[in-house]
């Protein structure tokens, strides 16, 4: 440091305004996260440079070589995709942008002498950073000061071990506090520190799966691997055939083209983006956009009581003394001691804090509250230690009188709290015959949408669990208030050991009470083993691990830094209400990218078919590029933007590929049925190219339209006008501008005498083949379960 002595700072003043300025000047200051959402040059990049454009171009400068410029319209319409995709994210990136402003922590830094509050790329090195109990360590330092301040630093070691800092220890950004507080030297900035060395998902756990993404990128790259040998053989082929070079390269785009689902990939991240956008507008931060998917496919919702059934807010209730030694003064002199002295300002210290003001009582030793022990205590010169927590992890063998007691309150929904005493506190081993003199009452407070909410989701088929460190008989009292099924079912998780079968726990129970955080992570993990999967809500540092353990995992904003880190979502205003618009976006997101890829897999299925199919024929491909663009715009592109952002809130069946395959393969089927048809009658009649050309762009249209309507089910007013209004267009651009698309006139009567007939039988004949093409994937599906089994 230039002219400044890390030894030379006072953790009480920490720097002066002179000296971070001299250290910003100096480029000693800490840098930003990674942002949650690509750069604008990211964004136009990945959209602009895709394989399926560099195939566009090369195909548009093959038709350009024809002379043939109207046949390069299809580069118009890539490229206005292409624009709509880099709009659409642009929007969606600064919409998540502002929610990440609102989610992101700041840290309190002692400057001048003064508490500062700043996000962690303001920090400089030197500065003195206050940490407080689920504080995430923002950058590389040294203890200065430390009150019980007990350290989790599973995300760099991946021991879940506590270990408790004393001063001058160092400590390591990306770590967290778990009780306890104090002060830190900020010893390394920027890259130098460790957390700048480990990958995003290190430091977040796994992403989450997207069965979706997944299986469309399968048929891109299943695609990409056919697409560009198949149009270099059907263009060899053709042009062995003596069909002249022209009409080979026309021919040879119009399939290729074709066979690209380039729509589907724009489509798919353009709704996962919007949906993004419109989660951030209902003040949902998403961090990672397939987890919109994961949430649809949630079956099963774990979440602490607090600050999810409950509001968050505690209200000290009254102190009970169980002696006639004790007095209530005295009680509550003990527990303010124990509040004040240990320094936690978690919800239950808070909630004392407001009732009973600071003794001054000196402690000599303090044990911060700790979730695994779900005590704190101090220890005061002459009196012994003060301990104030869960009253079984205090004393194991309470009385029966007591335990009676303390089962009344907690059946009322009180939070029930015992004071004691013993001798000398001790963490590595339990307290040495502690006496509990007292109990304190403090009482939660029921989200007022709490029912609402818990009964939409039971309307749905989602499961709820409550995993809470409180009492069981408390905790299943204020579920049972918020309309929780089930909630008289509940364990006292303290009694549960590790030979336990935690699969086995999780179907027979729904609350879970006095559950250490790695408890928490074993029913989640009981869950998944029993096929379910499972979203956790949280808000503490006791939830860190049973967040990672979950496919889906949900923070609130007022919620630790460390909690929010790891978070798939973060819910700005921590109201659990929102979860419901979260749900409804995953279902509309797979839903309607579900029905919408069938439509463009038809052209894509019937294309590689037709290219394989000509490579036989003596006859040309059956479309010149042109052609196809009224298909595809009309029947597939405009529709399938428009659906894709409908309502859609069926649950989930997990079934992609069944539902996509049950609408496509049928109506490709026909398509390349009927064109071979259609080329039949050609021969027969002696029909020229563009005659055939134009049975095969109606009757492919024809069937693409139906496709449409079954896709649009169930209908409404705007589905309708839109199927209607697309038929419209479709059918005034082949009257009016028939020459332009290189179509003959539909006022020749021989068009419609061959045509109507085919149109008609297309329905029946498409409905048959779904009906075959359903029974054989069912018999597939069967035969598979069979081998799982």
């Amino acid at each position: 440091m230039d002219n400044i002595k890390l030894t030379d700072i006072n953790p009480e003043q920490g720097l002066t305004s002179g000296q971070v300025q001299q250290q910003i000047e100096s480029g000693n200051k800490n840098t930003a996260e990674k942002s949650l959402t690509k750069s604008v040059k990211e964004i136009l990049a990945t959209n602009i440079f895709t394989l399926f454009n560099l195939i566009n171009i090369i195909l548009g400068a093959l038709v350009f070589y024809t002379g043939s410029y109207k046949n390069l319209l299809f580069l118009g319409i890539a490229i206005i995709n292409t624009i709509i995709g880099i709009i659409q994210e642009i929007r969606s990136k600064r919409q998540v942008d502002k929610m990440v402003l609102l989610a992101e922590g700041r840290n309190v830094v002692i400057r001048d002498g003064k508490e500062n509050e700043l996000l962690p790329e303001d920090i400089v090195l030197g500065d003195i950073v206050e940490l407080s109990r689920g504080d995430q360590v923002p950058v590389d330092g040294k203890v200065v000061l430390s009150k019980s301040m007990q350290v989790d630093e599973s995300q760099i070691t991946g021991e879940a071990k506590t270990i408790t800092k004393q001063p001058e220890d160092e400590i390591t950004s990306g770590s967290y506090l778990v009780g306890g507080s104090g002060r830190m030297l900020v010893t390394k900035v920027g890259n130098d520190t460790f957390v700048n060395h480990l990958s995003d998902e290190a430091r977040q756990g796994k992403d989450a799966p997207s069965i979706l993404l997944n299986t469309i990128n399968r048929i891109i790259k299943a695609l990409s691997i056919v697409i560009v040998p198949l149009g270099v053989i059907l263009f060899v082929v053709k042009l062995y055939q003596g069909l002249g070079i022209d009409r080979s390269i026309l021919g040879t785009v119009a399939a290729m083209i074709g066979m690209i689902p380039e729509g589907l990939v724009l489509l798919t991240s353009m709704t996962l983006a919007v949906s993004a956008m419109t989660l951030a507008r209902k003040r949902t931060l998403v961090r990672d956009l397939p987890a919109i998917e994961t949430l649809a496919r949630v079956d099963t919702i774990c979440l602490d009581k607090t600050g999810t059934i409950t509001s968050g807010e505690l209200k000290f209730e009254q102190i009970i003394p169980l002696d006639e030694k004790t007095t209530m003064e005295q009680l509550q002199k003990m527990a303010a001691t124990i509040t004040y002295g240990t320094g936690d300002n978690n919800e239950t210290a808070m909630a004392i804090k407001n009732q009973f003001a600071d003794p001054k009582v000196p402690v000599t030793s303090v044990e911060a509250f700790s979730s695994e022990r779900k005590w704190s205590g101090v220890e005061v010169a002459g009196e012994g230690a003060y301990i104030l927590g869960a009253p079984q992890f205090i004393e194991k063998n309470i009385s029966q009188e007591i335990q009676s007691q303390i089962n009344n309150y907690a059946q009322d929904g009180k939070r029930v709290l015992a004071i004691a005493k013993a001798e000398k506190l001790t963490t590595d081993k339990p307290l040495d015959n502690p006496q509990v003199l007292g109990l304190l009452l403090i009482s939660d407070v029921i989200r007022p949408n709490a029912n609402n909410t818990f009964a939409y989701f039971s309307s749905q088929d989602v499961d709820i669990k409550v995993i809470s460190g409180d009492d069981p008989i408390t905790v299943s009292s204020i579920a049972k208030n918020a309309g929780i099924k089930k909630s008289d079912k509940f364990i006292d998780m303290s009694q549960v050991t590790e030979a336990d079968n935690f699969g086995k726990l999780v179907t027979e129970n729904t609350v879970f009470g006095r559950v250490t955080p790695d408890q928490k992570k074993q029913l989640i993990n009981g869950l998944q083993e029993n096929k379910h999967t499972v979203a956790m809500t949280g808000d503490g540092v006791n939830d860190i691990l049973a967040l990672r353990q979950a496919d889906c995992g949900i923070a609130m904003a007022s919620g630790s830094e460390s909690t929010k880190s790891i978070a798939d979502f973060v819910l700005i205003d921590s109201n659990f209400d929102a979860m419901i618009g979260v749900l409804k976006e995953g279902r509309r997101v797979i839903n309607n990218i579900q029905r919408v890829a069938a439509m463009y897999l038809i052209k894509t299925m019937y294309s590689v078919a037709l290219a394989i199919l000509f490579m036989f024929f003596q006859n040309g491909y059956p479309f010149e590029p042109i052609q196809l663009t009224p298909i595809t715009t009309l029947m597939v592109g405009i529709p399938s933007f428009v659906l894709a952002l409908q309502p859609n809130f069926q649950k989930i069946t997990n079934q992609f590929m069944r539902q996509v395959l049950i609408i496509s393969a049928p109506a490709a089927t026909c398509i390349v049925g009927y064109i071979v048809i259609i080329q039949g009658i050609g021969a027969l009649l002696g029909l020229n190219y563009r005659f055939t050309s134009t049975l095969s762009v109606l009757i492919t249209g024809s069937i693409c339209w139906l496709a449409l309507v079954l896709v649009s089910r169930p209908f409404n007013r705007m589905k309708i006008a839109l199927d209607f209004g697309v038929l419209a267009a479709f059918l005034l651009i082949l009257v009016f501008f028939n020459n332009i698309f290189s179509l003959v006139s539909l006022f020749n009567p021989w068009v419609w005498w061959i045509s109507i007939p085919l149109i008609l039988t297309a329905y029946p004949i498409y409905i048959f083949s779904q009906g075959v093409i359903s029974k054989i994937l069912d018999a597939r599906s069967r035969r598979r379960a069979r081998k799982q089994a």
